[in-house]
């Protein structure tokens, strides 16, 4: 599935690729609509229902992906369900493995998340993520989501890489049909971002669960 003989770059999204959604989808879904409740007053399925009806509006910007939008939205403290869920914050099935071995092969591995700085620095204390790639690159380094091809020339500009050579893996399938827009050579899904939830049917992308069965070999080819 992956031609590793073709493959100089990996960029790995972060949530529901290296690691775990379940925990981003726990404090959205479950602990931000009652922390809102708590403050405003309301009750907290019309909590859920307002806060989901903004993501949709939104969903695709910088915006979406910004604590600080977020918590001039919602006038709350955004981190505070973040601390809260820290328990979740884990890898993905051999997804650290894979990583070790990419870089291991000789292969660059760059972490290309949409997350808010804060967001990556809470992760990376519990899982220790950023230092396993050697670059961390967040969306909001350049003001453009990665839904956007302004990203992708920010990103190469930045970190220079050959798209016909890389490989991207990634859950958001409107992140991947953008990258494979702009050339990246290989493209992958995930079939099961989130531990809780069962797999999903992935038509559109070749998609991997468990990064075991996949590794590169230790030297490059």
């Amino acid at each position: 599935m992956i031609h590793w003989q073709s493959i100089d770059t990996v960029l790995f999204d972060m949530d529901g690729t290296l690691l775990d959604l379940r925990y981003d989808n726990h404090v959205w879904n479950e602990l931000l609509p009652r922390h809102y409740s708590a403050v405003h007053g309301v009750a907290t399925s019309d909590a859920s229902d307002r806060l989901t009806s903004h993501m949709r509006d939104i969903a695709g910007s910088i915006q979406f992906y910004c604590l600080d939008y977020w918590a001039r939205h919602t006038q709350l403290d955004l981190m505070a369900p973040h601390r809260e869920a820290t328990h979740l914050i884990r890898w993905r099935p051999n997804a650290q493995p894979f990583v070790r071995a990419v870089r291991a092969s000789g292969r660059r591995a760059f972490l290309v998340t949409n997350a808010h700085r804060n967001s990556i620095d809470i992760k990376h204390l519990h899982s220790g993520v950023g230092h396993e790639l050697d670059i961390v690159v967040s969306s909001h380094d350049y003001g453009e989501p990665k839904e956007s091809q302004g990203f992708w020339r920010a990103l190469m500009a930045a970190h220079p890489f050959d798209p016909a050579r890389t490989l991207f893996i990634d859950d958001n399938h409107q992140v991947l049909d953008a990258a494979r827009r702009f050339g990246i050579g290989q493209v992958l899904s995930i079939q099961q971002p989130d531990s809780s939830r069962p797999h999903r049917n992935v038509v559109d992308f070749a998609a991997i669960d468990d990064f075991g069965g996949h590794m590169p070999d230790t030297t490059a080819e």
